[in-house]
């Protein structure tokens, strides 16, 4: 089916509820989090991320890509991973030092200016695949962070390169590999989106009223 979005009027529908639900969800564990409701949160977190698969194969399996849901979607998924980056950033043993939120956030600032200017001119700035294994990867360091103040209490130490402190088993491995290769595509992926954006401005479309 065609990824045309519908008159942009039309802004209740299945895909959109399921992302205000996200949102909702989100706020939930950005409460749970500092409580130190680690599970609790955790579950919240999976479950509100899950939605954004579904929301995304609905609108196009159904047809319900809307103007409203192109703003609102990539909005509520960067308030749920920058918002979770941040809070564990202030937990102590959650890995995640201040500096790799630093360039979740800044990468996702840049993009959402970069993804207005273009679409305010009438290009098309939708997420690319990168983009898409960016946010999975994020993802999966948040839910290894919690698991690790889950199980740990907080034992672990974040120093600047990930998870230390604790006896050096798969798990401290595997989340250090993890909250790398996020890192390395958070990068990757916001530096081909500022290729993409630079030969739209070059191809002199930008000059055209949108």
């Amino acid at each position: 089916m065609s990824d045309k979005p519908i008159p942009s009027n039309v802004i209740v529908n299945v895909p959109n509820t399921l992302t205000g639900i996200r949102f909702i969800l989100s706020i939930v564990a950005f409460v749970l989090l500092p409580l130190n409701q680690i599970w609790a949160a955790l579950a919240i977190f999976i479950l509100a991320v899950s939605t954004d698969w579904i929301d995304g194969y609905w609108a196009r399996r159904y047809n319900q890509v809307t103007q409203f849901g192109r703003i609102f979607d990539p909005f509520v998924d960067k308030i749920i991973i920058c918002g979770t980056f941040v809070f564990l950033v202030a937990m102590p043993g959650s890995g995640i030092a201040a500096w790799v939120a630093v360039v979740v956030m800044g990468r996702e600032m840049l993009v959402t200016v970069i993804r207005s200017f273009v679409e305010q001119h009438g290009g098309d700035f939708s997420a690319n695949w990168p983009g898409k294994w960016k946010m999975v990867l994020q993802c999966a360091s948040a839910i290894l962070s919690m698991l690790t103040l889950g199980l740990h209490a907080g034992q672990g130490v974040t120093t600047w390169y990930g998870l230390a402190g604790l006896e050096a088993t798969w798990f401290v491995y595997l989340f250090n590999f993890i909250l790398w290769g996020t890192i390395g595509l958070t990068l990757a992926s916001g530096t081909i989106y500022i290729g993409d954006a630079l030969r739209f401005i070059r191809s002199g479309k930008t000059s055209s009223t949108p």
